[in-house]
């Protein structure tokens, strides 16, 4: 290979590795109906307005720390990361206090100081708990599917419901490694604080709604143990359903004396 030759090649190749870093998600604005996932954080912004506060969380735990949008966007962002900033709205709706909040996943392929954020979790939180029944007149994004058949899943503390086709370009938004191998969709987890009974009706008070991408292929391959399938708690059939009777009492032995 002459000399001029292998500088052209080598000169593409730094071409299409620049592309590449610079090259964002496969496609712009949200990936689901919810309107949420996979919008920039520029993007949520401009449809919710400016936050009324920002929180960050101590390691994995679900303990806060909240400040006026003005502090993070001044000084905490820079000194904690603006990636770790959680955007929150809150709303008073049918006597609920319903907080919403997005969680940011930035661009790794984005060279800047400070990368493009892109929404992977939107967070809904009721105070009071409410039951799952009235979830969707208190969350508008939340539309349930109703046909009993759809992919729902539950374990003693949380309802996992998923709904519409997979999005392939929602995998830029997926965190879960190996996550080529799988398909996912819009899913909806809807959490317990106190837990859930054994025999679920939708009378059972939810303290908050996840909506993420999550797959169906990767729950039913990986997740067995821990993932129970249910009937859609939205559907007809799941209302019908009876309780089972109740376990059958044993009697006490009477002892028997001679007389």
């Amino acid at each position: 290979m002459s000399y001029r030759l292998a500088l052209r090649v080598l000169s593409a190749g730094w071409v299409w590795l620049l592309a590449t870093m610079l090259a964002g998600p496969a496609q712009a604005g949200p990936y689901f109906e919810d309107g949420y996932l996979g919008l920039t954080q520029p993007e949520l912004r401009a449809k919710l307005g400016t936050p009324h506060a920002v929180r960050d969380r101590k390691a994995a735990l679900r303990v806060f720390r909240y400040y006026t949008f003005e502090d993070w966007d001044d000084y905490y962002k820079k000194l904690i990361s603006p990636e770790f900033g959680e955007d929150v709205y809150n709303y008073k709706r049918d006597g609920v206090n319903v907080r919403y909040s997005f969680r940011y996943l930035p661009d790794l392929n984005d060279p800047a100081d400070y990368p493009m954020l892109f929404v992977y979790l939107a967070e809904v939180e009721f105070s009071p708990a409410v039951p799952i029944e009235q979830i969707p007149a208190l969350v508008p994004e939340f539309r349930p599917p109703r046909e009993p058949d759809t992919p729902a899943f539950r374990s003693n503390v949380w309802v996992l419901i998923f709904k519409g086709p997979p999005s392939p370009e929602a995998r830029f938004i997926v965190r879960q490694r190996g996550k080529e191998t799988y398909d996912w969709s819009l899913a909806f987890q809807l959490f317990a604080l106190r837990g859930l009974p054994n025999f679920l009706t939708i009378k059972d008070r939810i303290d908050r709604v996840e909506i993420s991408a999550q797959s169906v292929q990767f729950v039913q391959r990986r997740q067995r143990l821990t993932h129970e399938p249910i009937l859609n708690p939205y559907s007809k059939e799941f209302a019908l359903q009876l309780p089972p009777p109740p376990p059958p009492t044993k009697t006490i032995p009477v002892p028997k004396y001679a007389d």
